[in-house]
């Protein structure tokens, strides 16, 4: 059985909904000690830019920013889409803590040795 688990999100405000269960899901596989990686590609690379997520609120759920904090200070990854970070020319040193930008090589290399990933 796999000790990684990655969660690969397209979304920000476009869908709020995905975006914020996206990060549930997050916190819940890195609260259960996986390695845990959220991988943000085409309109999720924008919650990688600080300040984004900050009026993101589903309700029952906790704040979208209070969720992706949560899950950096236990130690989840978040990668994010190189192409579709520079396609939407979006700021480098904007980053939030915690986001690195990878190519796909990334990506494959954490998957590769089995680890589920799910798609929000």
């Amino acid at each position: 059985m796999a000790n990684r688990f990655c969660v690969s999100l397209t979304h920000g405000k476009d869908n709020s909904d995905k975006a914020t269960v996206a990060f549930v899901v997050a916190n819940a596989a890195v609260g259960s000690g996986k390695e845990t990686l959220v991988f943000l590609s085409v309109e999720g690379v924008r919650l990688a830019q600080k300040g984004y997520n900050g009026d993101i609120r589903e309700e029952g759920f906790a704040p979208l920013k209070e969720l992706m904090e949560n899950f950096v200070k236990a130690g989840g990854l978040i990668y994010v889409c190189s192409p579709c970070f520079k396609r939407r020319k979006l700021d480098e040193g904007k980053l939030i803590g915690g986001a690195t930008i990878v190519g796909g090589a990334k990506l494959v290399e954490f998957l590769s040795d089995g680890a589920p990933c799910i798609t929000y």
